[in-house]
């Protein structure tokens, strides 16, 4: 069980790194790719996974220190952090422009639309391929990586 928790950890970081850089990337060159949100999605996944399979290990009665549990659980709090931010975007960037909601949005031109639409998903993308780099870094701690 340890050499599963070890593995699921190392595909944790990969897929939280991966999903950084391609982020990062896509923020640069101001795309919204599928891809990034994919990656993003599994290596939540993961992480959720690594400490459901921590959790057994501790009720086993395996000995971890406590700063893995600390680098191992603080992804899950970094990740629900992230989602949250994700989820007030959009009404604060309405609430900036004076707009109430989509209704709002429809009655301005097509430009301005789709500027406001790009900003909402810049922002978005920002908050979450920042997350999943703070979430590869805490799970390669962990890892005894870094």
């Amino acid at each position: 069980m340890n050499d599963v928790h070890y593995w699921i950890g190392a595909v944790t970081v990969a897929a939280n790194g991966l999903a950084a850089a391609v982020g990062l990337v896509a923020w640069l060159l101001w795309r919204n790719p599928k891809l990034f949100w994919v990656l993003l999605r599994a290596g939540q996944v993961l992480v959720v996974l690594s400490c459901v399979v921590g959790s057994v290990l501790l009720l086993e009665g395996r000995n971890l220190p406590r700063l893995h549990l600390v680098y191992a659980l603080t992804p899950i709090a970094v990740s629900f952090l992230a989602e949250q931010l994700r989820l007030v975007t959009t009404p604060t960037f309405l609430e900036q422009r004076g707009l109430e909601g989509g209704k709002d949005v429809a009655k301005l031109p097509a430009l301005e639309q789709q500027a406001l639409v790009t900003a909402i998903l810049r922002r978005e993308l920002a908050v979450m391929a920042t997350s999943a780099g703070v979430v590869a870094t805490l799970v390669a701690r962990a890892q005894l990586w870094l």
